[in-house]
């Protein structure tokens, strides 16, 4: 496999071109009836927007990115993108780290010393952070879908060497993590995830109502239903339709993603606003909202459907605020659930929110499970 060094570069005119947009943006009128569930409320998008035309240091951000080894691959007519940081153990596990969306592989980067580099009584891993097809850093991607996605993982992680390794995910993550394992089931040796479909919901019928985890679950799925997924709606359906705004105006794009990090974050000011635009940035620099959002359609028969058999080991790290809550029985009939937990706090940006939790987390089930 040709694996080829990258550095990420936007060139001045294409800031300079960003700038302009940001300072030319036509703001919707205001209704004094608008509240924080009505969508990213106007005074928080016109504070981001302004700190992102003249606040927001790109360059930093970028020489953050550049300061982890990152690579691209030919596979399936396209480039891949990934970081990969080794560690200096000879011990140490391959661990696949898979985003969601509205993710990029940038959010795990707070993670990769701590997990490469780990004291000497704690379990070591070797990272490798890839940038999803059609998401973020990660280029337009027409045509592709989780299952070319999965394929396309495993032949990365041959072409790098490793023929045993794990795998960490959440959102679309976990759902091509699932399929990477039926993929290549004698190459991955743990799933760690904090989100899979169940395949069967949880309803005010068949929700115990003396479990505590599973009305927590039904309230957190009856909330999503009602005031969160529209999104999901939209682009489950009418990808197209949402591409051309999302692509040509930043603040649409800014508004469109920053409403969604927000409301499934714990709470809203969970993830850093640098951080925040960073991810955003990446879409914009990148032209990849469109492909993105395509998934949701192209996947759109998964939801809710019955899972296939997941034939390797599973490890779950439940995140007490995300959206959508697994439950231990539900998950079991199509997972071999080999450990369970429940992490003190964080919502469904697991790693992104509580790096330090689910590094704590990843060394304990290494430690708990072997690899």
């Amino acid at each position: 496999m040709d694996i080829t060094p990258f550095t990420l570069h936007i060139d001045d005119d294409r800031l300079a071109d960003l700038h302009r947009r940001l300072g030319e943006t036509r703001w919707p009128t205001e209704d004094p009836r608008a509240e924080e569930d009505w969508g990213l409320p106007q005074p928080v998008a016109r504070e981001l927007a302004a700190y992102w035309a003249d606040g927001f240091d790109w360059r930093a951000r970028e020489e953050r990115i550049n300061a982890v080894p990152q690579f691209t691959a030919p596979i399936d007519g396209h480039e891949l993108h990934f970081f990969h940081q080794r560690s200096d153990r000879d011990d140490a596990t391959p661990l696949l780290l898979l985003h969601g969306w509205p993710g990029s592989s940038t959010e795990f980067l707070p993670m990769l010393d701590a997990l490469t580099d780990p004291p000497e009584d704690q379990p070591a891993f070797e990272v490798i952070a890839p940038s999803l097809p059609g998401f973020g850093m990660g280029g337009a991607a027409p045509g592709w879908d989780a299952d070319r996605v999965a394929a396309a993982l495993a032949t990365l992680m041959r072409g790098l060497g490793y023929s045993r390794y794990w795998v960490h995910a959440y959102d679309f993550g976990a759902i091509i993590a699932r399929k990477l394992a039926i993929t290549a089931p004698e190459e991955v040796a743990m799933l760690h995830l904090t989100q899979v479909l169940q395949g069967e919901q949880l309803t005010r019928e068949t929700a115990d109502p003396d479990d505590a985890w599973e009305q927590k679950a039904l309230a957190a799925g009856e909330h999503y239903a009602w005031q969160l997924m529209g999104y999901a709606m939209l682009q489950s359906t009418r990808p197209e339709a949402l591409a051309y705004g999302l692509s040509d105006s930043p603040v649409g794009l800014l508004g469109w993603l920053v409403d969604v990090q927000r409301v499934w974050a714990a709470t809203p000011d969970a993830l850093d606003r640098d951080e925040m635009l960073t991810t955003v940035s990446l879409y914009w620099f990148g032209n990849t909202i469109a492909s993105s959002i395509r998934y949701y359609r192209s996947g759109a028969g998964e939801w809710g459907a019955e899972q296939a058999d997941c034939p390797v080991p599973v490890a779950i790290a439940a995140m007490p605020d995300d959206f959508g809550i697994p439950v231990r029985r539900l998950v079991e009939k199509h997972n071999d659930v080999r450990r369970w937990r429940v992490l003190e706090r964080g919502g469904h940006f697991a790693g992104w929110e509580q790096p330090e939790l689910m590094v704590a987390e990843l060394r304990d089930a290494r430690t708990e499970l072997g690899g």
